[in-house]
C-alpha cells in the first residue's frame, strides 16, 4: 500500500483498500481472537477476482466497456496477489489421479472427487473451472 501511495498508483491504492476491507470483514466473520490463515486470505482473493470476472461479463453483455475495462484493471492487480492459476490439464491431471483413486465412474460420484480437487487447487483455479473439468472426466453434459 505504502509503495502504491509513493508512486501515485491510484487505481491499485483503491484495489489495495478495497482488498484490506474484505480481508478485515473475513477476520471479523471467525470471530474474537482468530486470525485469517493463508488457505482463508487466497479465498478472500479468489471471491474477489470472481466477483470482477463476472462484472466484466454483465457489463460486456450491456455494452458498457469503459466499465468493464475498469473491472479488468482490477482484476489485474487483484491477480498479481494470487498464485499462479492452474491451467487446464494440470487440473485434469490431477481429477484422473483422484478419479482412479476414489473409484469414480460417472457423473453421480463428482461429489466423491470435487472436495479433494477443491482443497488441492484453492486459490489457483476457480469452482467453476474445475467443476467442468471433472464434469467433462465423468461424462457429464
Amino acid at each position: 500500500m505504502k509503495e502504491a501511495l509513493r508512486r501515485g498508483q491510484k487505481e491499485r491504492l483503491g484495489v489495495i483498500r478495497l482488498l484490506r476491507s474484505s480481508l478485515g470483514y473475513a477476520t471479523m466473520a471467525l470471530g474474537p481472537g482468530k486470525e485469517l490463515d493463508e488457505p482463508g486470505v487466497l479465498q478472500v482473493l479468489a471471491k474477489e477476482a470472481r466477483q470482477r470476472r463476472e462484472s466484466i461479463e454483465e457489463y460486456t453483455k450491456v455494452k458498457r466497456l469503459d466499465m468493464a475495462a475498469r473491472e479488468e484493471a482490477e482484476l489485474a492487480i487483484i491477480l498479481s496477489y494470487l498464485p499462479q492459476q492452474a491451467s487446464h490439464e494440470e487440473i485434469a491431471a490431477a481429477a484422473r489421479a483422484i478419479i482412479a483413486e476414489v473409484g469414480a465412474r460417472g457423473p453421480g460420484d463428482k461429489g466423491k472427487v470435487m472436495p479433494q480437487l477443491v482443497a488441492q487447487f484453492r486459490g489457483k483455479a476457480e469452482g467453476s473451472v474445475i467443476n467442468a473439468v471433472v464434469t467433462e472426466l465423468l461424462g457429464g453434459k
